[in-house]
């Protein structure tokens, strides 16, 4: 049997990390004994929060080089989001709930993509589909991967399967939705005592946007305040990493998990078309964004749409 390397992106969040781990059990539920989940970067605190609690270790980094090897992607597609050898891996599947970009394979492969809040919601009618076990800690991985994705069903990305599936898990994983997710959601928050550069990175992406390079972070909180008081400082090393890395936007959005609203800070020399992008004026840089808490639906189709 080839081994097989299953990962999220870059970056990872809770679904990336979670749904790695379920789609190589997965695959080891079809015959695939060589399947395993790896991980693009380090585990958050809300992740490691989840993994703890189900008591289930965290993939390996991934350090291999892919050329030729046998890949499957979860929880994302775009190739700037993936391991940087992905251009000489063989995708053979991706298991994804966001939009399809920049993306292309030698070969044909199976590509499962639906408009849900979660790719582990995606996992779990695949398990239902084949009528495979879904042990305890599994069924936990998912319903922490779809409070994280839908910030505990309020999110507008939260579709009735994601609610569905987290209220079938929950008997298998034992736990209350409310209790378990607000502690999970929690664990993550605290930025008090992160440097501005793992603020910026925890839960970064890359996106090709008509002829711009955006970079989008976003950082949960339970403070907005308490992320933007460090303005300065996060400006600077936005500035800084958008010069390395050739950005020609970096916005970073802070959500409050508790009131479901957002305050964007940008840089940038287009950056007053992010204030466009959502009908508000940019003041030195930042904006209130009402109701806004999704990247994938109320962030980057905005942003792309006035840059494209």
């Amino acid at each position: 049997m080839t081994k097989t390397f299953i990962f999220g992106h870059k970056n990872p969040d809770t679904d990336a990390i979670s749904s790695a781990i379920i789609m190589a059990d997965f695959e080891q539920q079809t015959g695939n004994s060589e399947a395993k989940a790896y991980r693009l970067g380090e585990v958050s605190a809300e992740t490691q929060y989840a993994l703890d609690y189900f008591k289930v270790k965290a993939p390996e980094l991934l350090s291999e080089d892919l050329n030729n090897e046998d890949v499957i992607l979860v929880d994302h597609n775009e190739f700037q989001q993936s391991a940087d050898s992905i251009a000489d891996a063989s995708v053979r599947h991706v298991i994804d709930h966001h939009r399809i970009a920049n993306f292309e394979t030698a070969s044909p492969l199976y590509y499962r993509a639906e408009p849900v809040g979660c790719t582990a919601t995606i996992l779990y009618k695949m398990y239902k589909e084949r009528g495979f076990e879904i042990k305890p800690e599994i069924a936990g991985l998912m319903i922490s991967a779809i409070i994280s994705d839908s910030l505990l069903f309020k999110s507008p990305t939260c579709t009735e399967e994601d609610v569905n599936a987290a209220q079938a898990l929950k008997e298998i994983a034992n736990v209350d939705l409310d209790s378990y997710g607000l502690d999970m959601l929690k664990a993550g928050a605290s930025t008090t005592d992160k440097s501005a550069e793992t603020l910026l990175g925890m839960d970064a992406k890359s996106f090709t946007m008509g002829d711009y390079v955006t970079r989008i972070a976003q950082v949960n909180t339970v403070d907005i305040d308490e992320v933007l008081n460090r303005k300065d400082e996060l400006e600077k090393v936005m500035l800084e990493i958008s010069a390395n890395e050739k950005y020609d936007l970096f916005v970073l959005v802070v959500t409050d998990i508790i009131n479901s609203d957002s305050k964007i800070l940008v840089v940038g020399a287009e950056k007053d078309k992010v204030g466009e992008a959502f009908n508000v004026q940019l003041d030195d840089g930042m904006a209130f964004l009402s109701g806004v808490v999704s990247r994938k639906k109320q962030v980057v189709p905005q942003i792309t749409e006035v840059l494209s």
